[in-house]
C-alpha cells in the first residue's frame, strides 16, 4: 500500500493534539483512569518524536520546518512519520523505500577501508600498528560519510577490514556506524554472518536494532545460507522484533560463486532455490510499501540470473554489488529494479572510496582533493543508474 501524502498536511495538528493531551499532567490529576490516560499519551507523543528524530532529518520543533527540504524529501519524510505514526515499530522494508525516495536513488556506498589504498595524508599520520590503522581507518570512513551523506540512502561498512586490526578495529567499526547513523544513514553491515540456533541468534542479536537495541546497532546484515533454513530463522525473528532487515546470499558476483550456486538440483539451479525461500520469507514479512525484511545478494556481474530472479522474488530487496570496479555497469544492473525503480540498492565501494586513483578524476583531483572526487564518482554513479535503469523515475 502506498503512503497517503495527503496525510502529510494532518502532521501539525496531530503535534498539536498529542502537545493538548499530554498538557493535562501540568494540573492535579483527580482519577486513576485520568492518569493512565496521560501516561499513555505521554508515551505515544515520546514514540512520535523519535520518529520525527529518525525519519524526518532530526528537527526537535513542531510542526515542522518544511523550507528545509525539497517537496519530494518533504513528502517521503513525513509520509513516513505517518506511517509510522500508525505503526509505532520499524519496517526495513519500509525504511529502504523510504530512503531510497528520500535520496532520489539507489547507491549504497560499500565502507571498505584498504591501507594500501588510502591518500596518503592518512598513512602518514600511522606507523603502521593496528591500533593507529584502525583510527586512520575510523576517520577516513567517517570523512567518506560527511561527503555522500546527502547523496545517498545507505552505506555499507564491509567488517572485515576493521576486524583485520583486532580490537582497535572493531572499536573503530563501531564508531563508523554510529557516525554514518548520527548522519541519517541506513547502514547494512556486511559480515556474512550465520552458525546455528543460539548462535545465530546471537550474531542477529548482536547486530541488529537501533536505540540500544543491539551492540553494533546495524539496520540490515549480510548472511549465508549455507547451514539451511533453521540458521536463517533466528536472524529473520530478531530483525522482526528491532525492525532490522537481512540479506541473504543468492547468486554472488565473484567469479567462482557458479561452483556451488549454479549446481543443478531437481527443481534448478541452487541459487534458484534459495531464491524461493527468500522470496516466501519476503512474503511472509512484507510490509506496507510493497517489500519484506528478506532481502538477496545478487551480483551486477551476472545480469541474466538477475533478470530471472527479479521476476520470481517480487517482494525482495536486492542488494546488488559488482558495480564498477567489478565489471558491472549500469545496464548490466537493469533487472534488478521494479518498474517504479524501487527493489534493489546497488552498491560501490572502490570506485567511490578510491576515485582520486582512477584516471578521470586523477588529474582533476589529485589526492589532496580525494573527498571532491568521492562526491563526483558517486554523483556519476547516481546519473548511469538514473539514464540506464528505472531508477530513473525515482526523482520525477
Amino acid at each position: 500500500m502506498s503512503p497517503d501524502f495527503g496525510k502529510v498536511r494532518e502532521i501539525p495538528e496531530l503535534w498539536r493534539v498529542l502537545l493538548r493531551r499530554v498538557d493535562v499532567l501540568k494540573r492535579p490529576l483527580v482519577s486513576h483512569g485520568e492518569v493512565y490516560v496521560c501516561l499513555v499519551a505521554a508515551a505515544v507523543f515520546k514514540t512520535v518524536v523519535r520518529s520525527v528524530k529518525r525519519f524526518a532529518g532530526g528537527f526537535d520543533s513542531h510542526p515542522l520546518p518544511p523550507w528545509t527540504m525539497s517537496v519530494r524529501q518533504r513528502h517521503c519524510r513525513l509520509s513516513h512519520v505517518v506511517l509510522m505514526m500508525g505503526r509505532m515499530k520499524r519496517h526495513f522494508g519500509d525504511d529502504l523505500v523510504v530512503a531510497v525516495k528520500r535520496a532520489g536513488n539507489p547507491v549504497v556506498v560499500g565502507l571498505d577501508p584498504r591501507w594500501e589504498s588510502l591518500p596518503s595524508s592518512f598513512v602518514r599520520k600511522s606507523n603502521d600498528d593496528l591500533e593507529t590503522k584502525a583510527l586512520a581507518y575510523q576517520q577516513f570512513c567517517q570523512e567518506v560519510v560527511d561527503v555522500v551523506a546527502p547523496l545517498v540512502p545507505a552505506v555499507k561498512p564491509q567488517a572485515a577490514f576493521f576486524e583485520e586490526c583486532g580490537p582497535a578495529g572493531m572499536n573503530a567499526l563501531a564508531n563508523v556506524i554510529a557516525y554514518a547513523r548520527q548522519r541519517n544513514l541506513l547502514v547494512i553491515f556486511d559480515g556474512k554472518r550465520n552458525d546455528i540456533g543460539s548462535t545465530a541468534e546471537a550474531y542477529a542479536r548482536g547486530i541488529l536494532g537501533r536505540d540500544g537495541q543491539s551492540g553494533w546497532e546495524a539496520d540490515a546484515v549480510t548472511v549465508s545460507p549455507y547451514l539451511g533454513a533453521d540458521s536463517l530463522q533466528p536472524f529473520i525473528e530478531v530483525a522482526e522484533q528491532r525492525g532490522g532487515g537481512i540479506f541473504v546470499l543468492v547468486k554472488t558476483s565473484n567469479p567462482g560463486s557458479h561452483m556451488l550456486q549454479d549446481q543443478r538440483l531437481t527443481d534448478g539451479p541452487l541459487y534458484r532455490q534459495v531464491g524461493e525461500y527468500v522470496e516466501s520469507c519476503s512474503q511472509q514479512t512484507r510490509g506496507e510499501l510493497g517489500y519484506g525484511i528478506v532481502g538477496a545478494v545478487v551480483g551486477a556481474t551476472y545480469p541474466k540470473q538477475l533478470t530471472e530472479l527479479r521476476a520470481a522474488m517480487p517482494h525482495s530487496w536486492f542488494l546488488v554489488p559488482g558495480f564498477g570496479s567489478q565489471g558491472g555497469t549500469a545496464q548490466n544492473v537493469a533487472p534488478a529494479f521494479d518498474t517504479s525503480g524501487l527493489g534493489a540498492v546497488v552498491n560501490n565501494s572502490r570506485g567511490i572510496l578510491f576515485a582520486y586513483r582512477r584516471p578521470e578524476y586523477s588529474e582533476l583531483y589529485g589526492e589532496n582533493r580525494w573527498q571532491d572526487a568521492v562526491e563526483a564518482a558517486t554523483r556519476e554513479m547516481i546519473a548511469q543508474l538514473a539514464a540506464e535503469t528505472t531508477a530513473g523515475k525515482l526523482t520525477t
